[in-house]
């Protein structure tokens, strides 16, 4: 990397050249380099004395402010080990732009012992002039909580960027980030502040931060009405991500985040609600929530990607709501946990949505061509039903092989993009047949689909001639045999040579002391 920065950066001595008397060089600081450790033509009295002078001359005189630039491009551990070789490295060193403090920086070894770290960083710290630090990222540093204050104190000044703390405290160790450190001097200059395994309470005296531009929360303590309050004032940021953060019951995006276009909100389990105002808002995730999180979005005439896994009914209201309110969505992901009622058919079109994964819960499939009805311009759909289609109360009695075998029929409407089709979990419902045989009669642009019948990759392939697979539920594997069973009955000779058929199903081997492959039974 040192040699790739010395041959873009020397051409540029000639440019140099006239701005020398601003600009002064190092004096031949890195070139004594070799006095002080000896070369091996100096350390040799038969060797060539003119060695050295080919090795100084090598070295091109250039201008400090270009060595300093170098420097700052090494990483960390090179960049220590530079300062060692001369003054002006030194120098560079106690003022160097980029602080990452984490294992793999401070130990050459994986298995090396952890005891030195927060002394090590305490000397790298106290070693740094506390200027010109641009990016500072301290990492998975054990019993540090003695050094904090001091060591944020030098790093986060006037003039940083980037700020990423990442500690890995117990729940019951929560060092609390001091809101004094975002001066009016920081807050000018920061621009991502990423925080996890802590506290942080923005008081009502701090200032706006003007440049903020992304923040993310990882296990953080903090309240729903104070992230609310550091939002107002951070008018920039573009990208929030929040993760594990129990204590925000209710979630408020104000309407000043006029640029942000990105929120995701993972594993939250006390929040209740969700509500933004963040108009330009582009690609929202909502990944394993409570059950009962509410969900309100408002008109967000820029949204291109959602993904939301969690209210009840969201189905049903993202069929109802989302056309008009988002019309612009390209890639439509979600789920529900409880639908009350079936998919309704409404003459509201998704015009632009290419990509679209539904997780919903045991009822009524069918009702889901309301969706491929809406979007004209779908070329893949995801059904993913793993989580609900082998509960033993809905078997019989939505199985088709339990009751009447007629299919419902629909009047057809041919659809000219759908190109992939898969469905994960299929069983035996009446009504996933009847979805999967209308796309197969209406999708005439369809090439390929792929029917599981898993909980996902059995991985039988995988096992040792002789060897045994892992062990199953038992009304699984019979659900899962039906389910083939009803692919080979129902569905496999509607398939158009055009369209490729993957069935995805367990291997003989899998449960044999089931003692029966009769799916009847």
């Amino acid at each position: 990397m040192w040699l790739l920065a010395l041959q873009r950066l020397t051409p540029l001595r000639r440019d140099r050249r006239r701005h020398r008397r601003r600009n002064r060089p190092l004096n031949g600081s890195i070139a004594a380099v070799d006095k002080r450790k000896g070369l091996p033509c100096q350390q040799d009295g038969h060797g060539d004395s003119n060695a050295a002078k080919r090795m100084r001359r090598s070295i091109p005189a250039l201008p400090e402010d270009i060595w300093h630039h170098i420097h700052s491009l090494l990483p960390l551990r090179d960049a220590a080990r530079a300062a060692c070789l001369s003054h002006a490295f030194l120098r560079f060193w106690r003022c160097h732009p980029v602080l990452t403090l984490n294992r793999p920086t401070l130990y050459s070894k994986a298995n090396a012992p952890e005891e030195n770290s927060s002394c090590i960083i305490d000397n790298i710290m106290r070693n740094h002039t506390g200027t010109g630090i641009k990016i500072f990222k301290l990492e998975c540093i054990y019993d540090a909580c003695n050094y904090l204050d001091s060591w944020l104190q030098i790093a986060v000044t006037p003039g940083i960027e980037e700020l990423t703390l990442r500690l890995c405290y117990g729940d019951d160790m929560k060092y609390n980030v001091p809101c004094t450190l975002l001066s009016d001097g920081v807050r000018n200059t920061i621009r991502c502040l990423q925080l996890s395994w802590c506290a942080f309470h923005p008081a009502a005296e701090l200032g706006p931060m003007r440049k903020l531009t992304s923040l993310c929360l990882h296990s953080v303590h903090i309240l729903g009405d104070e992230l609310e309050y550091f939002l107002s004032n951070s008018p920039a940021l573009k990208q929030l991500d929040l993760i594990h953060c129990q204590e925000i019951i209710c979630l408020k995006i104000p309407c000043v985040l006029l640029q942000l276009h990105f929120l995701k909100v993972s594993f939250c389990w006390k929040l209740r609600m969700i509500e933004s105002k963040a108009r330009n808002l582009s690609s929202f995730i909502l990944e394993t929530g409570p059950r009962e999180t509410k969900v309100s979005l408002g008109e967000t005439l820029q949204m291109k990607n959602l993904q939301c896994m969690s209210s009840s009914n969201f189905i049903c209201y993202a069929r109802a709501e989302l056309p008009s309110n988002m019309p612009n969505l390209e890639t439509l992901s979600i789920g529900s946990n409880r639908e009350m009622v079936a998919t309704p058919m409404l003459p509201t079109k998704f015009q632009f949505l290419k990509h679209l994964s539904i997780s919903p819960p045991s009822y009524d499939y069918f009702s889901l061509v309301s969706f491929l009805d809406a979007s004209p311009s779908l070329k893949t759909w995801l059904l993913d039903i793993r989580r609900f289609s082998f509960d033993p109360a809905n078997m019989e009695q939505e199985s088709i092989f339990g009751g009447s075998s007629q299919l419902r029929q629909m009047p057809e409407q041919h659809h000219g993009c759908l190109k992939s089709m898969e469905i994960k979990g299929f069983y035996s419902a009446k009504s996933l047949v009847e979805l999967t045989c209308y796309i197969l009669k209406n999708a005439k642009s369809l090439d390929c689909l792929r029917l599981d019948t898993t909980l996902g990759d059995p991985k039988c392939d995988s096992q040792p001639p002789g060897g045994e697979c892992l062990e199953m539920d038992e009304d699984f594997v019979m659900e899962a045999r039906r389910g083939a069973e009803a692919i080979r009955t129902y569905i496999q000779d509607k398939v158009p040579p055009t369209v490729k058929l993957t069935v995805v199903e367990h291997c003989r081997r899998c449960h044999l002391h089931l003692h029966s492959d009769n799916l009847s039974e």
